[in-house]
């Protein structure tokens, strides 16, 4: 919901709390001209934009790469942490923890997250962490100067780093592998699709893993390179077209023929439409995501959309029970245990 504020000069649009579309913006980009993670960033604030989360409610973490620099790029009036190569999930997981309250976007490379991060990755994948962890995949290095990363193609020949010889890591493979309970891929020249489905991972309750193939002008984009802007263009099978709706009250009448959509509730009342394209595809079904990925490996077909869902398994925090106020607010007296409580400790002891 969107209404237009009475300024001085130029209309402005502010959304339901009041805020215009500049607030949610960052720093001016250092990325290169083209970089798609520049768009990745765009889209980040136009969605938060659009669902009317404060910027203060948002916070954002980061490990080391080009990727890694973008959270600097988008929401300046929300906190931030910018941790070690490979250890953005600690430091998410502990944030998290303290404060439940908070919307989280991680953002990592393919190198932050396959090579030196794959094992943080999948273990906040495994624990549910409520957090949107987007992996703008390239396929290189881009920081250093171009080599390859853990998702780069077999085959794959740049001019300073020969051919690549290993099979590359799939990021959705893996996550599903690892219970994650979204998982989704895009292509940053996609722009749309990537909007929407950013709404629907941050509206997801739990981890939330989006694969953006996201081409380095710089290094790799040739126009057979698997990351690139041409083949990513050519290449792209969409598995449905995508529409998130948010959370509504009122009562909504199917006018749809049947088998045409599925819709798919989320945690907090929206819900995913997803329209049929050329495939009868269920995202609910977990094996069946993976054998499509197989599928789509097998034939180079660069398969985006809403990969994998499950929207009712509890989050990390709320397997903790954890109470409303965020630890980090809670007060000495909260914390400490009443002397009716230290005495039962103490008899049971001794």
């Amino acid at each position: 919901m969107t209404q237009t504020l009475p300024l001085a000069g130029a209309p402005q649009q502010v959304n339901a709390i009041g805020l215009t579309r500049k607030d949610y913006l960052g720093n001016p980009t250092t990325l290169c001209q083209g970089c798609g993670h520049n768009s990745i960033a765009n889209q980040i604030i136009t969605a938060c934009y659009e669902m009317s989360i404060p910027p203060e409610k948002i916070v954002k973490f980061s490990g080391i790469g080009c990727s890694s620099k973008s959270p600097n790029y988008f929401l300046n009036r929300s906190f931030g942490f910018n941790g070690l190569h490979g250890r953005m999930p600690s430091v998410a997981t502990g944030a998290l923890f303290a404060d439940i309250t908070l919307h989280a976007i991680g953002v990592s490379g393919d190198g932050d997250t396959a090579s030196i991060g794959m094992g943080q990755f999948k273990h906040v994948v495994r624990r549910n962490v409520d957090m949107l962890y987007i992996v703008e995949n390239n396929g290189v290095y881009g920081l250093t100067k171009g080599q390859f990363s853990a998702t780069a193609e077999v085959g794959l020949e740049l001019k300073k780093q020969g051919v690549n010889q290993y099979m590359p890591v799939d990021i959705c493979m893996e996550a599903i592998a690892a219970n994650a309970t979204f998982v989704a891929r895009s292509f940053a020249g996609d722009p749309k699709q990537v909007k929407e489905l950013l709404k629907a991972a941050i509206a997801h309750r739990g981890i939330a893993v989006f694969d953006i193939i996201s081409p380095c002008v710089t290094f790799n984009n040739q126009e057979n390179a698997y990351h690139s802007y041409t083949w990513g263009k050519d290449h792209e099978a969409p598995l449905h077209e995508l529409l998130f709706v948010p959370a509504r009250d009122e009562i909504m009448i199917e006018d749809i023929e049947p088998g045409a959509t599925l819709e798919v509730e989320l945690h907090d009342g929206s819900v995913i439409v997803l329209k049929k394209l050329e495939r009868d595809y269920n995202p609910t079904h977990r094996w069946e995501a993976l054998k499509m990925l197989e599928e789509a490996q097998r034939n180079n077909w660069l398969v985006t959309g809403l990969i994998y869902v499950e929207s009712n398994r509890p989050s990390f925090t709320d397997t903790f029970h954890l109470v409303d106020t965020p630890l980090n607010r809670l007060t000495e007296k909260d914390l400490r245990p009443a002397p009716e409580t230290i005495e039962m400790v103490n008899r049971m002891m001794f």
